[in-house]
């Protein structure tokens, strides 16, 4: 009975050792932006079509609809590509007497590595440098937020719809 301490007390001060020097790396590193449907007096608008959003990349198990036929949002998240200097994106909207109207959004950013440890893979933190889209839903977008990394609470781009009857 006497032995039990000394035996055990070296085993569970290895076994502290060895476990803080894990790494936590981030599971999911994509970082997303942040949309928020805006009213031209400054308050938030609700999105009353449906509105899907796919993503001209073409990458290999990825799929390329960010978002699927939502409705009745008035914020939403799209991932942004790692490395690319351009992300395209086709707002598709429909309303409910089956008017489509198809919008493209080009976002053009420059790209910073960010490394949380050497034993983790490099993601990518990004600033947002200009935004261009056509004109048939939507009137404007403002980039309110250039910055986009982890944080998700920040609001990237401010949309502001066309007014329809």
């Amino acid at each position: 009975m006497n032995r039990f301490p000394t035996l055990w007390l070296p085993a569970l001060l290895l076994f502290l050792m060895v476990s803080c020097n894990s790494v936590d790396c981030p599971m999911n590193n994509t970082v997303y932006t942040v949309y928020n449907l805006m009213r031209a007096n400054g308050e938030r608008d609700t999105l009353k079509d449906t509105l899907s959003i796919v993503t001209k990349r073409i990458v290999p198990n990825e799929d390329p609809v960010a978002v699927n036929r939502a409705v009745g949002l008035s914020s939403f998240t799209v991932p942004i590509s790692y490395s690319g200097d351009e992300d395209v994106f086709f707002f598709l909207f429909k309303d409910t007497v089956d008017y489509y109207a198809i919008d493209t959004v080009s976002i053009r950013k420059t790209n910073r590595p960010h490394l949380e440890s050497v034993d983790c893979n490099p993601s990518y933190f990004h600033t947002i440098t200009e935004v261009n889209h056509t004109h048939n839903m939507i009137d404007s977008i403002v980039i309110n937020n250039p910055e986009v990394n982890y944080d998700s609470s920040k609001e990237h781009f401010h949309i502001y719809l066309h007014s329809r009857p």
